[in-house]
């Protein structure tokens, strides 16, 4: 009875209409909450004029948030069969979110990250505990989940030592953590060697573009309070209100762009798999670094920051460019039948990074840019799907 309790079973990777779960949008809750605090943290580096120093805490952090909310996400697609115990332990890894969230300051600011690493050794253990109840429900993946236990029990025996014997801010922690981020990129590329897991392939995409509707929240809440510090007496003449609109006219752009009729991922097997669910990082972390992008400038125009405002339109025309860039490079490069137009947000990418470097161009015509080249991308692939 014990034993049954303690263990998942396979889903059929064949089911019809899988849709995530509502514990799954639990899960993508916290990691929302995480996410903005990378973000904030990202914004303000940014207006201080730490840039450096900024971008640093914010890849790192958000590898961590990412790496979390994948892992977690493929298992569940493989195995979530609702049961008590599998609830449990999603709720035990959603607090570790919580504390990572909570402790993402320190990162940014040099201090100890116990906190992060306390809230990371929770989510991945509990992790670890998901893929010993598939080793014990699914004989046929026995070997490929206890890979996954113990590759992941290795990654956390390393960030432990390198969090407790090396200080942040320093190259060595700086290099060293690197070296953590391939060491736990390869576990899923040793584990899925033994035999693939029964992922499926439509749920997948479809807990990637919500995942990615989360991060393109962060363009639409800085519109916002750029929309709140214009005060209630909107002026056309109102930089801010620009900005604002400016803001979501580029936050649509991208949602369209993702959300095209053509499906992300139209095969199963593994190169291509790993390659699209490792390249949707950029994707990700590009698309809340926008967001970032936006309360830069916000902070510039209402004089709190401490660099100007060609640096707050730099800030959201280089990650709208990895954006576009990254959609490009784990779907549209794969798309023959569009012919060179798969080649279109390529283009955007290219374009939007020169006028911004070269020009410069401000945030209309970033935004102009932005909506012209996702304009042509749609019209190549016809209607979009909602």
């Amino acid at each position: 009875m014990t034993r049954d309790f303690l263990s998942v079973t396979p889903r059929d990777r064949a089911e019809h209409h899988r849709a995530a779960t509502p514990l799954e949008l639990f899960y993508d809750l916290a990691s929302v909450v995480a996410i903005a605090s990378a973000a904030h943290g990202l914004a303000h580096a940014i207006a201080a004029g730490h840039t450096g120093e900024g971008l640093v805490g914010y890849a790192f952090s958000f590898f961590a948030i990412w790496w979390a909310w994948m892992n977690y996400t493929w298992f569940a697609s493989a195995y979530d069969n609702g049961r008590a115990w599998f609830r449990i332990v999603t709720l035990v890894i959603i607090f570790g979110a919580l504390m990572m969230a909570a402790g993402i300051s320190a990162l940014f600011e040099n201090k100890p990250i116990y906190l992060i690493w306390l809230g990371f050794v929770v989510m991945r253990l509990g992790q670890v505990a998901l893929w010993l109840a598939a080793a014990r429900g699914d004989p046929g993946h026995r070997t490929t989940a206890l890979r996954y236990a113990m590759g992941i029990t290795l990654a956390q025996v390393y960030w432990t030592a390198l969090f407790h014997l090396l200080s942040t801010g320093t190259m060595i922690f700086n290099a060293a953590f690197v070296l953590g981020m391939v060491l736990e990129l390869s576990v899923p590329v040793y584990a899925e060697r033994a035999i693939h897991t029964p992922w499926h392939r439509h749920h997948i995409i479809e807990r990637y573009g919500l995942l990615n509707i989360i991060v393109l929240g962060e363009g639409l809440l800085a519109a916002s309070a750029a929309l709140r510090k214009s005060g209630e007496a909107l002026s056309l003449a109102d930089p801010l209100l620009h900005v604002a609109i400016s803001a979501a006219v580029i936050t649509f752009a991208m949602w369209w762009a993702y959300f095209s009729r053509e499906e992300h991922l139209e095969t199963q097997e593994f190169p291509r798999a790993i390659i699209w669910g490792y390249g949707h990082v950029f994707v990700f972390a590009s698309a809340a670094a926008v967001g970032a992008g936006f309360t830069v400038l916000t902070e510039v125009l209402t004089h709190h920051a401490e660099v100007g405002l060609h640096a707050g339109d730099l800030a959201v025309a280089i990650p709208l460019a990895i954006y576009l860039a990254a959609i490009w490079f784990v779907r549209d490069r794969y798309l023959a039948a569009l012919g060179m137009q798969r080649y279109t947000l390529l283009l955007g990418a290219l374009t939007i990074l020169s006028a911004s470097l070269l020009l410069p161009a401000g945030l209309e015509i970033i935004a102009a840019l932005a909506v012209a080249f996702v304009s042509v991308r749609s019209w190549s692939s016809g209607a979009t799907r909602t």
